[in-house]
């Protein structure tokens, strides 16, 4: 069913990654991008596909921005993605089997109980190396057009789907390509909006996690303790510790804009 399934992605300047993952989705009769006004050559690499079909939109929010992409499909599902998701083999083999309703009534899902969304699973990957484990959860990347918009938080977005949803078996990669320095910059304007949220979010609202998070002091070593260890990032050698440094570093700069929010 694969006929049935228009993947969407959003760039911003990923040259370095977006070839490897419309490698994987050569499958796709029709390719959603949504560029934020790129200045590399993201935009010339997407060419080379025919399949693909670019819009330009200006950044204000994850969720208008993903919202907006939707709204340029014309198949009954999407496959959302991160310009850095690289489709592993057997996840493409798994979706060309997969019996996805085509009827576009919310209703009559809802009445039969279809499912209208599926969870995929990520492997994390450091240097273009899977690790054995990492703190990413599972997302909803596959759902029925019609059953789902995105809703913001705090510094991503949030999938809102009406209906039955299941777990798919095969993994995503995740194989972020760009130099450090711009994941760091990425994860200081990021951490602002998750500060944000975490202070003006009532702590009967906030998960176990983010009630550590907010503690501020504690956060940073709790997650790389947690990466390296019961994540199994030791057994992955350097890449394991590159990668419960960099968790440790972004709940490192969490902990110093909630000081810094907190004090003003």
């Amino acid at each position: 069913m694969l006929n049935a399934i228009t993947p969407v992605i959003l760039t911003y300047n990923e040259a370095p990654n977006i070839e490897r993952t419309l490698e994987k989705l050569t499958w796709a009769s029709q390719i959603v991008v949504v560029d934020s006004y790129s200045t590399d050559d993201t935009l010339e690499k997407v060419k080379a596909y025919p399949q693909v079909k670019a819009f330009h939109r200006e950044f204000d929010t994850h969720a208008a921005q993903w919202n907006y992409g939707l709204a340029q499909v014309s198949t009954g599902w999407v496959l959302s993605l991160d310009a850095d998701y690289v489709l592993s083999d057997e996840l493409i083999e798994e979706l060309t089997h997969l019996a996805l309703s085509t009827s576009p009534s919310l209703e009559h899902s809802e009445q039969l109980k279809e499912i209208v969304g599926y969870f995929v699973r990520f492997r994390y990957c450091v240097m273009g190396k899977p690790l054995k484990g990492s703190i990413l959860p599972p997302r909803q990347v596959l759902f029925k057009r019609d059953c789902a918009c995105y809703i913001d938080d705090g510094h991503t977005q949030l999938l809102s789907v009406k209906g039955v949803s299941a777990t798919l078996e095969r993994p995503i990669f995740h194989d972020d390509r760009k130099p450090l320095s711009r994941w760091i910059w990425a994860q200081e304007r990021y951490m602002v909006l998750e500060a944000q949220k975490l202070l003006h979010t009532s702590n009967a609202s906030l998960s176990f996690g983010d009630k550590l998070r907010k503690r501020k002091v504690v956060a940073p070593f709790v997650v790389f303790l947690y990466c390296l260890f019961l994540r199994g990032g030791i057994f992955d050698g350097w890449r394991g510790c590159y990668y419960a440094f960099q968790r440790m570093f972004a709940e490192t700069l969490l902990s110093l804009k909630l000081i810094e929010l907190s004090e003003k």
